[in-house]
């Protein structure tokens, strides 16, 4: 034991001081009971064995043990190292620590280290491990058997390479081999820490465990470094857009011995991670020692201390600690800084700050913090009427620069002095809002209103004209005639009355008597007053009552503004209390945030993590990283508002820069970016996994050429000649579905007969090419007519004609003038003489166009985006039919096309497409009714109805979410995810059958997934044809039944 003034600082296990922590949190967090004395006992009755101290505190007859305060606190007392024995132990080697006995203590510290040191030397892990793999099987897998999947969700590769390909310089993401979001938003959060990305791919194992491993921790943490180097380099290099961790994940399940569907717990993996990165550096730091106690990077990178400084009994001790991640409670606090504050103060602290107190408390004080500091959030808690864990969604917030100085040791006494300042104030602003909520809620009954509002309605009242009749009256006075008369008022009610309403002075008129009339009797007569107003009041009253009111009413609004400004200025006090320079010498910017979506028994994980070099934060889930931005961190992070909520946030030092700096080239001076900064063995790795890549680019344009020169081939056979055109028939697929623009329509077809025989009656006398120049511009000028108007929804009129959706979106004059030469050059108008004369000068005029003054290309894309509107309305018409038909099945997919199509329209211009919310309600309530519909078939019980259920939302909801969620400015649309994955989470908390139970853990992490990567759908379903006066009918049909159907909020 070394003496330090003032602190006495012992030499103990390090593994020990390091899980201690974690212990508890574990059996605080799986068991939902926060009294640190009941836990510490519980482990200490348990012998350390984790899984029967959580069976110990969650029997349903377990009593709680009656505990001497003295139990809390002897782990912390002056000699006593703290030790807390996790190995399980026959019960002959028990030995009572609670006397004062130090023979017996050090007896059971040297048995505990034995006993840890033989398993130690037997199998390389310690028995900490064991019992943290034991218990963390049990906050995992709390139902066992009913948690149990049989088909792991795995993502699927495109079959085209170019899908997979990285962009650019753009990060690469994690492929989820089966409930594996926890290991990639971990390891991306890590991978993207410069100094941590250096050590490892600059690990060497050591060579003397090259060959055989000396025990079964090397031969475990040795292989997977080489997998996570191995990984790390592929983040670094690969030309994928997401690379594949199945070898590094299958070394880490089989340590964790859980079922392949089990989905981790983060913080749990984070800390043993941990251990087996120091673990492995430890090897290497051991064998490069010379002569000096070895130093290990992981423990200098995670670890830091705490001094806890305590008092028992009058007695003061000083102890410290090391820990990795700190664990943090989330309920009832508001903010980072709050749980903080209550994890570093532990019981009464005035003791602390007087010599002659006889209560007990402890405090911790940082003494030295890690260039890497992560906070466990702890938000699931043990419901134990229920027997389950589950999740405290409550609303957390966490600044992106947290000042460390207040729990400082070293500003420990300002701090104290702070603290103590702020108790007072929040104690003084206590009493300003009880004060402020009796003039805000004024009243002794159940209603209360604010007292400014009470004066002045009393004002109001006060200050309307007198009546002279009681509201009775007045209404009996107006009653019609019918034989009845109004009921008399007795003589006492008069004479109690006080003066008759002829001796109050008034400017009221004398009433009228009023007639009766049928239909306007409802209305008020202009001589009542439209309020209650007094009938007996003298001038001098109203004069006293209003100076009174008026008086005490800015009395009131005085005081309430005085009460809400010396509570804002409180307030603003207490945020500004360690804003001094000499607080805000300690920063740490948030590196990394790790998000759970869902409840306590599935969910999702993924990361939200900084770049430090482009200044922006990028959303890590699985393969897909994408840009994001604060707001949407806030949003999914802070928990309160969804079912997702950050679960771990990492800290980094914000002058340490060497943790977020580039590597530069010793010799040349410049920055060493990508492949650039792969040891030699790693540069080869890489090089070769994306040679592999490169050829499935190549086999894959191979493929593709192949199939091209073979449809060209097919495409040069002589084939018969084909028929001269004939008239289409009525009904026959027209612009829609025929591949020639040329083989106009009857609509279109009688559209330019009109227009040539309004020419002709114009021009008779003259030639076919006058009379074909006034017939396009009678066409014109009707088309543009049409374009111009404003119609109603049911009526569009670029259904009728692509001229009119093309004046609409302004497409140029040449684009529309060839479009009306092809109309009117069309071989179905070579009918009569007149009309064929017309036909070929039209003809004429196109072959005479140079390829100069047309763009065709630009001709073709313009037609090309009136045909997908037109296939647009279809979908989305179809797609209507069937939802008013409550056949939610068949028209969820044409809604889905309907809106993409339209989406992709709308992105040229806002009259390319359709009304974006109309659709977007409907594929909305498509899916939430289908959702009804499955919940309702899951709810039965019944094995097929679930399967079905099941099935719905498997191929038609869950591929269909990422749709909803790319568009994060549809606020209805996040809304309705979130109903649907509500419904099905709170299941989870009911009792069911154990296939049901089984069923339901398999499909939920599916449903939870957060990814906006959007997967293939089927082929979109086969369009009906239709002539252009069916299709304006069918559509003009389903407009008007919508507009007479209620909006369901839309």
């Amino acid at each position: 034991m070394l003496h330090m003034p003032g602190v006495t600082l012992q030499r103990r296990h390090p593994r020990l001081l390091k899980h201690q922590q974690t212990f508890l949190n574990q059996l605080r967090e799986i068991t939902g009971i926060n009294d640190i004395q009941v836990l510490q006992q519980a482990l200490k009755d348990s012998n350390g064995n984790l899984e029967l101290a959580v069976a110990f505190l969650t029997a349903k007859n377990a009593k709680v043990p009656q505990l001497e305060e003295a139990t809390y606190y002897q782990t912390a007392l002056p000699g006593n190292d703290r030790y807390i024995s996790v190995g399980s132990q026959a019960d002959t080697n028990v030995i009572d620590l609670t006397g004062d006995d130090k023979d017996d203590l050090q007896r059971a510290i040297a048995l505990s280290l034995e006993e840890s040191n033989r398993a130690f030397r037997e199998t390389g892990i310690t028995d900490e491990e064991q019992a943290i793999s034991r218990v963390l099987e049990a906050s995992i897998a709390e139902n066992k058997a009913s948690l149990k999947r049989t088909h792991p969700e795995v993502w699927s590769d495109s079959p085209n390479p170019y899908d997979r390909k990285r962009q650019d310089n753009c990060p690469v993401g994690l492929k989820n081999v089966g409930n594996t979001c926890w290991f990639s938003a971990v390891i991306q959060s890590l991978f993207n820490l410069l100094e941590f990305r250096r050590l490892v791919l600059n690990f060497n194992p050591p060579a003397n465990a090259q060959d055989l491993p000396r025990n079964q921790k090397e031969h475990r943490n040795l292989p997977f470094m080489r997998e996570l180097r191995y990984l790390f380099a592929l983040l670094v290099g690969s030309k994928r857009k997401y690379v594949d961790p199945s070898r590094a994940v299958e070394i880490l399940k089989d340590a964790f011995k859980s079922n392949d569907s089990q989905q981790q717990d983060v913080s749990e993996f984070t800390h043993k991670l941990l251990d087996w990165l120091e673990d492995a550096f430890q090897i290497k730091a051991e064998e490069e020692r010379d002569g000096e106690k070895p130093k290990n990077p992981m423990v200098e990178l995670f670890y830091g201390r705490f001094l806890a400084v305590g008092v028992l009994e009058g007695k003061k001790f000083e102890n410290t600690e090391m820990f990795g991640q700190y664990p943090l409670q989330v309920n009832g606090f508001k903010d980072l800084h709050e749980c903080l504050e209550a994890a570093m103060i532990e019981g009464e602290i005035e003791s602390l700050h007087s010599e002659n107190s006889a209560k007990s408390g402890q405090e911790h004080w940082f003494t030295e913090l890690p260039p890497v500091l992560t906070f466990e959030l702890s938000r699931f808690e043990f419901n134990q009427a229920l027997g389950r864990p589950e999740k405290i969604h409550n609303k957390l917030e966490f600044p992106p620069i947290l000042y460390l100085d207040r729990y400082m040791h070293k500003n420990r006494e300002i701090t104290r002095i702070k603290r103590d300042e702020i108790k007072r104030l929040k104690e003084y602003l206590t009493v300003l809002q009880q004060r402020l909520e009796r003039y805000l809620s004024y009243g002794s009954g159940p209603k209360r209103f604010p007292l400014v509002d009470v004066l002045q309605y009393a004002l109001e009242f006060a200050s309307s004209k007198p009546v002279c009749t009681s509201p009775v009256d007045d209404l009996g006075a107006s009653a019609p005639a019918s034989g009845t008369l109004p009921p008399q008022i007795p003589p006492s009610t008069i004479e109690q009355q006080g003066p008759s309403c002829s001796d109050v002075p008034s400017t009221s008129p004398v009433q009228r008597s009023v007639i009766h009339k049928p239909f306007t009797q409802s209305r008020i007569p202009p001589d009542l007053p439209m309020h209650p107003a007094p009938r007996h009041i003298t001038e001098e009253e109203l004069s006293v009552l209003e100076g009174c009111l008026h008086r005490w009413r800015t009395e009131v609004e005085n005081d309430t503004r005085d009460l809400q400004e010396s509570i804002s200025r409180i307030h603003r006090t207490i945020e500004l209390m360690y804003s001094d320079k000499t607080m805000v010498q300690v920063p740490y910017r948030l590196h990394a945030v790790l998000v759970h979506e869902g409840q306590a028994n599935a969910g999702h994980y993924w990361a939200y993590i900084y770049d430090h070099h482009q200044n922006r934060w990028m959303k890590y889930n699985d393969i897909s990283v994408t840009k994001s931005t604060w707001e949407e961190l806030e949003r999914d992070s802070f928990g309160g508002y969804r079912n997702a909520s950050a679960y771990c946030l990492m800290y980094i030092n914000d002058k340490e820069q060497y943790l977020i700096q580039d590597e530069f080239n010793k010799e040349t001076g410049q920055i060493l970016v990508g492949m650039d900064t792969l040891p030699s063995d790693l540069r080869d790795y890489v090089k070769e996994d994306n040679k592999r890549f490169e050829k499935e680019l190549e086999e894959w344009d191979a493929e593709l050429a192949q199939k091209a020169q073979q449809e060209k081939l097919l495409s040069q056979i002589p084939r018969a000649p084909a028929p001269s055109p004939a008239p289409v028939q009525a009904g026959e697929p027209e612009y829609l579905e025929q591949p020639s623009r040329t083989d106009i329509s009857k609509h279109l077809k009688e559209d330019s007969v009109q227009a040539i025989n309004k020419a002709l009656a114009e021009q008779e006398d003259r030639g076919p090419e006058a009379i074909m120049d006034t017939a396009i511009k009678l066409e014109y000028t009707r088309l543009l007519k049409l374009a111009q108007e404003d119609p109603p929804p049911e009526c569009d009129y670029r259904l009728r004609h692509a001229i009119v959706y093309f004046i609409q979106n302004q497409a140029p004059k040449k684009i529309i003038e060839r479009t009306l030469l092809e109309q009117f050059g069309d071989h179905n108008l070579s009918f009569d003489e007149r009309c064929r004369n017309i036909m070929k000068v039209a003809q004429a005029k196109l072959e005479m166009i140079k390829p100069d003054e047309v763009n065709m290309e630009e001709y073709e894309r313009w037609h090309q985006d009136y045909r997908h509107f037109r296939e647009t309305t279809m979908f989305l018409m179809v797609g209507l039919e069937y939802f008013q038909k409550k056949s939610y099945m068949e028209a969820l997919l044409y809604l889905i096309y309907a809106y993409q199509n339209n989406k992709e329209l709308l992105s040229k211009g806002p009259y390319r497409g359709h009304d974006e919310e109309l659709i977007s309600h409907y594929r909305r309530e498509c899916l939430l009714k289908l959702n009804e519909h499955a919940a309702a078939l899951f709810e039965s019980g019944d094995d097929q109805e679930v399967n079905n259920g099941l099935i719905i939302m498997n191929e038609l909801i869950v591929p269909c979410l990422p749709l909803l969620l790319v568009d994060e400015m549809e606020e209805k649309d996040i809304v309705a995810v979130e109903d649907m994955r509500n419904r099905w989470c709170s299941y989870l908390g009911q009792e069911m059958e154990p296939n049901l139970q089984e069923k339901l853990t398999d499909f939920l992490p599916k449903l939870l997934d957060c990814s906006t990567e959007i997967k293939g759908f089927n082929d979109p379903p086969k369009l009906p044809s239709y002539s252009t006066h069916e299709l304006c009918e069918r559509y003009a049909r389903i407009m008007l039944s919508l507009s007479r159907t209620p909006a369901d909020g839309r």
